[in-house]
C-alpha cells in the first residue's frame, strides 16, 4: 500500500499534469501527425476521424476555446466543439496565431497575420478562405469585397458569414446561408472508393485517405477514402441531394506549399465539373437564352488547336514552349483519365512531370477557379479585370505605382500571392491574361 505522502505526490502530479493539457490545441495535434508521417496518419485518416475531435461527449464539461468567447462550452444540437459545422472544422483548419507555419491541411490564415496589405498565407490548391475578409477599392469607387471572392462559408466563431449579395449558388438553388465546410465534404467520410472502382457509401471500412499520390490501392480488406472526403451521390444538404460523385483525382503529399520553384501539380482526372454540378447544375447550361457560356466537364475536349496553343504558350509573346514543360498549376486541366496508377505518377510538388495536355484533356471548372477562394473577384486564378496581370516587369501594386486599374487596391506582395509566390519574371514584362494560355490571342 502506498503511503499518504506517496498518494499525495501522484495526486499532485496528476492535477499538474491536468493543468498543462488544456493548453493543447487541436492545431498542435494534428500539425504533430503531420509531421510524424504526412498522408498516413492525419486525424481524418480518409474517413472519420476521433469522435471526440469535432464533438463534446456524454456530459463531458469539456470547453474549447474560439476567437469570440474564451472557455465557453459550445451548445448545438449536435454536441459540435464550435458554433456550427464550419466553425468545428476551422479549429483545425485554420492557423494558430501562435504558429506561423503553414501546415498542410491548413485553409484558412489566422486574421491577426493578414494586416493591411499583407496577403493569406496558405498556398493549398484549393486556396484560402482569408482572402473573404480582403476588401479593396480604387478609382471612382471601383470595389472588390471579400464576399465576392470565394465561398462564403458560415462559420461564426471566426467571423465568416453568408454572401449578403448571390442568396443562392450560381446555377443552382442551394442557399448561401446555409454554405459550410460540410455543403461540399462529407464529415464523417462515408464515401469510398473500392477496389473496382466503384464508389460506395457503405461497405468495405475506409483504411486510409485515396487523395494521394502515396496512398494505397484499396484491396479486398478495405477501401479508400474518395478525394478529398467530397460527398457525392445522395448526400443530402439544406434540402439538395447530390447527383454526381466526387472526381477522380491525386494530390502530390506536399500541397500546402509556395510555387515560387516548382508547381504544385494535382492530377486531375475527370469528374471535377460534374461534381461542381451538384450545387452549379446550370452555370455551364445556356438552355434557350442563346448566351454562349465557356464549356467545362467530361465532354469538353480541348481542341487541336487548344493543345497546340496550351503546350506553346510560356508567356505574352513567347509560344516557344512543347509539351513537355507546359503545364502551369495557374490553368490546370483534366487529363481525361481514371488511371490511378497514371495519376498518382503524374501528381507531384518537384516538376518531375511538367506535361501538357493531350486530345483527351478538358476544361473543368478548376481550369480558372479556385475550389475555396482566391484574391480575385468569382474566385478565379488571376485578376480576369484588367489589361495586364504583370505590369513593367512587376506584379502590380498600390505600393509600387502601376495604374490602379491593374493593382485594384492590392499590394503587389497581395497580387505575387495570388500566384503562389511565383517571381514576375516567369512572365513578360507587360503580361496579358491567362486565358492565352488556351487561346494564345496575345
Amino acid at each position: 500500500m502506498l503511503s499518504l505522502n506517496k498518494r499525495l505526490l501522484i495526486a499532485i502530479s496528476v492535477l499538474a499534469v491536468s493543468a498543462i493539457l488544456p493548453l493543447l490545441t487541436e492545431n498542435d495535434c494534428h500539425a504533430a501527425l503531420d509531421k510524424a508521417a504526412p498522408g498516413t496518419k492525419l486525424f481524418h485518416k480518409g474517413g472519420t476521424g476521433e469522435c471526440e475531435g469535432c464533438h463534446l461527449m456524454h456530459n463531458s464539461e469539456e470547453v474549447w476555446e474560439d476567437n469570440n468567447d474564451v472557455g465557453r462550452p459550445k451548445k448545438n444540437a449536435h454536441r459540435l466543439k464550435g458554433s456550427d459545422p464550419s466553425s468545428t472544422c476551422l479549429n483545425c483548419h485554420q492557423n494558430s496565431i501562435n504558429n506561423p507555419f503553414m501546415e498542410q491541411h491548413q485553409i484558412s490564415t489566422n486574421p491577426a497575420q493578414m494586416a493591411q496589405g499583407m496577403p493569406p498565407r496558405q498556398l493549398s490548391p484549393g486556396g484560402d478562405f482569408g482572402w473573404l475578409k480582403k476588401n479593396y477599392s480604387w478609382g471612382n469607387n471601383e470595389k472588390s469585397s471579400g464576399e465576392r471572392h470565394g465561398h462564403n462559408i458560415v462559420a461564426a466563431d471566426f467571423n465568416y458569414t453568408a454572401d449578403t449579395t448571390i442568396m443562392n449558388a450560381p446555377g443552382g438553388a442551394y442557399p448561401a446561408s446555409g454554405l459550410s465546410c460540410t455543403s461540399c465534404h462529407d464529415p464523417h467520410g462515408n464515401y469510398r472508393r473500392l477496389m473496382d472502382g466503384s464508389i460506395a457509401r457503405e461497405g468495405l471500412p475506409v483504411v486510409a485517405s485515396g487523395s494521394y499520390a502515396d496512398s494505397p490501392e484499396p484491396d479486398q480488406k478495405g477501401a479508400v477514402s474518395v478525394y478529398r472526403m467530397l460527398a457525392g451521390k445522395g448526400y443530402t444538404s439544406e434540402g439538395r441531394q447530390f447527383t454526381s460523385d466526387p472526381p477522380a483525382a491525386v494530390a502530390p503529399v506536399s500541397y500546402n506549399r509556395s510555387e515560387s520553384t516548382s508547381d504544385t501539380r494535382v492530377a486531375y482526372g475527370s469528374g471535377m465539373s460534374e461534381w461542381c454540378g451538384n450545387c452549379h447544375a446550370g452555370i455551364h447550361n445556356d438552355g434557350n437564352s442563346g448566351v454562349r457560356l465557356h464549356p467545362a466537364g467530361n465532354s469538353a475536349k480541348l481542341s487541336a488547336e487548344t493543345v497546340t496553343n496550351y503546350n506553346a504558350y510560356i508567356a505574352s509573346g513567347n509560344l516557344n514552349g512543347n509539351s513537355s514543360t507546359a503545364f502551369t498549376s495557374m490553368v490546370p486541366f483534366e487529363m481525361g483519365s481514371n488511371d490511378r496508377i497514371k495519376l498518382k505518377m503524374t501528381a507531384n510538388s518537384i516538376g518531375s512531370d511538367r506535361s501538357g495536355p493531350s486530345m483527351e484533356a478538358n476544361v473543368m471548372c478548376l481550369t480558372c477557379h479556385r475550389a475555396h477562394a482566391s484574391g480575385w473577384d468569382s474566385m478565379t486564378r488571376w485578376n480576369m479585370q484588367g489589361e495586364f496581370i504583370v505590369y513593367n516587369g512587376r506584379y502590380p501594386g498600390v505600393d509600387n505605382g502601376a495604374p490602379e486599374r491593374f493593382a485594384q487596391g492590392r499590394s503587389s506582395a497581395e497580387v505575387q500571392k495570388t500566384f503562389y509566390d511565383r517571381p514576375a519574371k516567369l512572365y513578360a514584362s507587360y503580361q496579358r491574361s491567362l486565358c492565352n494560355k488556351c487561346h494564345a490571342k496575345d
